[in-house]
């Protein structure tokens, strides 16, 4: 692991560099903020599935459900249940504005620090709630842990990754989120079965992680371009070499403190955001977050127990089968980590467009011919809808979901690096807010046809990833203007001279 290296690209510096122990535990401590994200999603499916959790908060669903001749799109369309899952959306939309704030004043991480105790009074509303409201308070301030945690962690990640391991160490936050998935889903397996309160067991397992992440951030640094931002310059070129684990780090010192002081000549970057030149990299970033979500992911990820359990399984193995594509979901998002460096962003954004589009079409195609408002599929039908759904899932953990947080922290500029994120963060949050607020109505209108609909969806990104998202593996984060943008087709013609 250790040994300096050259970036990849010719075009870019070569600044020495090694990959630290210290670099390795600041990027595992500070990536438990994924878990606690991945713990959310996960979790909320598997709850809104619990007959206890029902006839608490939700008795007209709990009614539906256990009626003899249900609606299988329809049993569980409830807007109110819907505000449960996605409330928390909502908040971490408003609050990565909140936290792009206090990512620039501040430093990325004391913004972690401020999301692990959002995150813990969230648990312990939600997870002691006596009535609806109180669990959507708890629900609304674990958004506002999401939206700074989120903000925060893949820019923390971008900047003390050196460049040639930046995509394998800011993809380690999607593999905290997929763990944290799968975590939920063997946690909602177990919980299942604990009445009446299994529910608050489920929902009060996030402060873990919290904990975690609050105690934890306590051992990390904080990055040296937020330092030197801040006029903290001997102790940003002391952490510089600390992470680096070497010496002579004057090249990277030099580039950091000259994007540092442009970045101050810009006094509004919200207005320097919407000029010609700042586009490339904003459109693709809110691009990616939008497709992310039209992809059909979380939709699946969502409300896996849900939708196995209108395919036929029973609750439990409804949930078992969410544990399963949990487990795939880490997996190939370690194969994510491994490939994203070497064969870079674009081969693996555009191979799994092809991937998920089978797949979405093949589980439309049989959702469509044999499973009728009442009644299950056959079990040989069931069976390659829960392989194609895990297919799928493959795909998107190793292209689609990482690259679309690694992406944009990696091609905005310093100057406007912390509110083209929080850009970038809110419009993943508003898209995740529209999906987890409408699946369910979705399901019960489109019925089978969602499936189509999303596959659309990855026909537009798969084309959109093809034709402007470039390559940007190996270059310096400090030099995408002048390596790649410049240089594409397209985006050049946005470039000042």
């Amino acid at each position: 692991m250790a040994g300096g290296f050259i970036a990849s690209s010719g075009d870019s510096p070569a600044f020495q560099a090694k990959m630290t122990v210290y670099v390795f535990i600041c990027v595992v401590i500070a990536a438990v903020g994924g878990l606690i994200f991945g713990y959310d999603i996960g979790i909320s499916g598997g709850v809104t599935a619990m007959d206890d959790f029902l006839i608490k908060f939700f008795p007209a669903v709990y009614e539906r459900k256990k009626q003899a001749h249900e609606d299988n799109y329809c049993k569980y369309d409830n807007q109110f249940l819907q505000l449960f899952t996605s409330s928390l959306y909502l908040a971490a939309l408003v609050a990565s504005f909140l936290a792009s704030v206090t990512c620039s004043k501040l430093g990325r991480k004391p913004t972690m620090q401020l999301a692990s105790i959002f995150f813990l009074i969230g648990v312990g509303l939600a997870s002691g709630a006596a009535n609806i409201y109180m669990l959507i308070i708890g629900r609304i301030l674990l958004g506002f842990g999401v939206g700074f945690g989120n903000q925060a962690v893949p820019l923390f990640l971008s900047e003390i990754a050196p460049a040639k391991y930046r995509g394998g160490l800011n993809i380690v936050f999607q593999l905290m989120i997929t763990i944290g998935i799968l975590i939920a889903n063997v946690v909602n397996y177990f919980t299942s079965s604990i009445h009446p309160h299994g529910w608050r067991l489920a929902l009060g397992g996030a402060g873990i992680p919290a904990l975690i992440l609050l105690f934890g951030s306590l051992l990390i640094c904080e990055t040296p371009t937020s330092l030197i931002e801040r006029n903290k310059t001997e102790e940003g070129k002391a952490t510089l070499k600390k992470i680096r684990g070497v010496e002579d780090v004057d090249e990277e010192y030099k580039s950091i403190v000259q994007a540092c002081e442009f970045a101050r000549q810009v006094k509004d970057p919200y207005s320097k955001l919407m000029k010609p030149e700042s586009r490339p990299p904003l459109v693709i970033g809110l691009s990616l977050q939008k497709f992310q979500q039209f992809s059909g992911i979380n939709a699946i990820m969502f409300y896996a127990p849900v939708l196995f359990q209108t395919v036929g399984f029973g609750n439990n193995a409804a949930l078992l089968s969410a544990v399963l594509t949990g487990t795939i979901n880490v997996l190939s998002t370690t194969v994510g980590i491994y490939l994203v460096d070497r064969t870079g962003r674009r081969f693996l954004l555009l191979q799994a467009a092809v991937q998920m589009l089978i797949c979405q079409l093949v589980i439309g195609i049989i959702l469509a011919k044999d499973l009728g408002v009442t009644g299950t599929l056959g079990k040989p039908e069931a069976i390659v809808v829960v392989i194609f759904v895990c297919i799928y899932v493959m795909g998107f953990a190793w292209s689609w979901g990482p690259l679309g947080w690694l992406i944009p922290s990696e091609t905005f500029p310093l100057e406007t690096r912390t509110q083209g994120y929080a850009l970038v963060v809110s419009c993943n949050m508003f898209f995740t807010f529209m999906i987890a607020q409408s699946f369910l109505s979705m399901l019960c209108f489109m019925k089978s046809g969602i499936f189509f609909f999303f596959s659309a969806w990855i026909v537009v990104m798969g084309l959109f990833a093809f034709f402007f998202v470039p390559e940007t593996k190996g270059v310096s984060i400090d030099d995408i203007r002048d390596t790649v943008w410049k240089k594409h087709w397209y985006w050049k013609r946005f470039m000042l001279k």
